[in-house]
Order: structure tokens, then sequence, then C-alpha cells
């Protein structure tokens, strides 16, 4: 299939939603993933905080600084061209107050090039949503099942993978109702974890923005956005897990390190 060359823009994501046709998108935090993202012909790259806990060995994505998730924003942004680039609100200055977030996401707009700011939580500050849209920034609003309200809620959920997470049918018309205040906002899109099949479809129909997935996404949203990392299996906890990947690029460089090794230690000659 091939892939088009024409740039992405977030009313032709939009415009995707009403032709019926699927979003695609992936987590990434570095400029070499982007190139081949992009050359796959993803509709829009994320950067999200969750490189803290994949690819850094932070505890949580709570310890990933505004600094650091610049860092990895013009790095995304140096080899993306024609995907939109979405940069995650990092925790705290959105917690700090509305002008202290609007202050962070103008500096990732500015200095990291961000196409879109992805605000983690939105459900909990729309009035946030509307100070970054009035400011002329696009806003990624995300809600949903999280930990903490799966917590609360007394759902099983796996902080690393969402895995038997899923939105309680009980809970469809409040996350209707979430989702329809952050349309209202000014949000341009939503990011909906862990929807679930009976509330993800009721959203979708609610709002006319697009309503992705990442964690517990599903063919009943109108698009999905995956971790790179995740698709291609990288990373050395993907050795020996069970989880669907693409690809297992852990085991492959496995395999290619303990060959080049034996190869070293053997006295041969190595190419390149």
């Amino acid at each position: 299939m091939a892939v088009s060359m024409e740039a992405m823009t977030i009313p032709a994501l939009q415009q995707l939603k009403r032709d019926g046709k699927k979003s695609v998108g992936v987590v990434a935090w570095d400029t070499p993933m982007a190139l081949i993202a992009e050359r796959a012909g993803v509709d829009f790259i994320s950067v999200g905080d969750s490189v803290g806990v994949n690819l850094w060995g932070h505890d949580n994505p709570l310890e990933v600084t505004l600094d650091e998730i610049l860092i990895c924003c013009k790095a995304v942004r140096r080899g993306t061209k024609r995907a939109i680039v979405s940069c995650d609100l990092p925790f705290g200055p959105l917690q700090e107050g509305i002008p202290s977030a609007l202050r962070a996401a103008i500096r990732i707009v500015k200095e990291g090039g961000a196409d879109m700011i992805k605000m983690d939580g939105a459900a909990e500050f729309p009035e946030a949503v509307a100070a970054l849209t009035r400011a002329g920034i696009p806003v990624f609003a995300q809600f949903g099942l999280t930990p903490q309200t799966a917590l609360q809620l007394g759902i099983p959920y796996s902080a690393q993978s969402g895995a038997g997470a899923q939105a309680p049918a009980g809970m469809t018309q409040k996350l209707v109702a979430q989702a329809k205040e952050l349309e209202k906002a000014g949000a341009v899109a939503l990011d909906f974890t862990n929807s679930g099949p009976v509330a993800g479809p009721a959203v979708v129909a609610a709002v006319a923005i697009p309503v992705i997935g990442g964690f517990g996404g599903g063919p009943w949203l109108d698009g999905r956005v995956r971790l790179a990392h995740t698709a291609i299996g990288y990373g050395a906890k993907w050795l020996d897990s069970k989880t669907e990947t693409y690809v297992n690029g852990a085991k492959l460089s496995l395999e290619a390190f303990t060959t080049l090794v034996n190869d070293v230690r053997g006295g041969r000659q190595i190419k390149g």
C-alpha cells in the first residue's frame, strides 16, 4: 500500500473520522524511530512521558521533567516532516495551575516544535484545555480509566500495560459527559484510555472530534496509538514477554549481541 507524502494536519486528522477512516499513531522519543514511523505512514507521533519508565528506568512517568520531554520532542520533530507531532505536557505544570500549564505548553510548541499538546487527565482540567485553546495551542485531551480511577473502582489494572482494565458499562454516561465537556472546551482530539467495547462506541458517537485509544483501545474507536517500542518488542522485558508484538526486537538483538561477543572472542573478522 502506497504511503501518501502529503502532510497530515489536525483538520485532516479530524476529517478521517468524518470519512469513517481510522487514524494511526505511535509513541516515540527519538529521531531514528520517528523517521521509520514517518516512512511507514503514521498520521501522528506522540512524544509521551512514558519515556521515563520505558527508556530511562524511572519508577513512574511522573518523574519526567519539562526539560527532558523537550529533548525528546525536538528529536522527534527533527525526524518528522509529514506526520503530526503531539507532545505530552509532563506532570507538574498543569497541577500548578493554568498560567504554569500555559507557559509549559508554549515552550513545547515554540522550542519543541510540537503541533499539539497531549494533556493527561484532562477531564479534571477542562478549564486548562480551554485556556490553551484560546492561546491557539491544539490540545489532544486524555481521559478514561487510569491507574488512579481503576484503584478507586476496585478494577484490576497493570500500570505497565493497562492489561485487564476496561471502563465498566456503568461509567459510560460519565465518560460521555466528560468527552463532550472536553470537546466543548476546544480539544481537537481525545485519547480515551481503556475505553472498552461499551463506553468506547458511545463516546465516539457523542463527539465530532476523533477518539483515539492507547491503553485498552480497540477497533470501536476512531484510531489507535501504540508505543513504537511495544510494536517492535524493543527492550529487555520483551525477552520473556508473551505480549503480542509485530516483531521481537529484543530477542533478535540478544542473538546479534551474542554472535558479536562470540565473534570477537573467537578472533573472527567483523565486517563494517
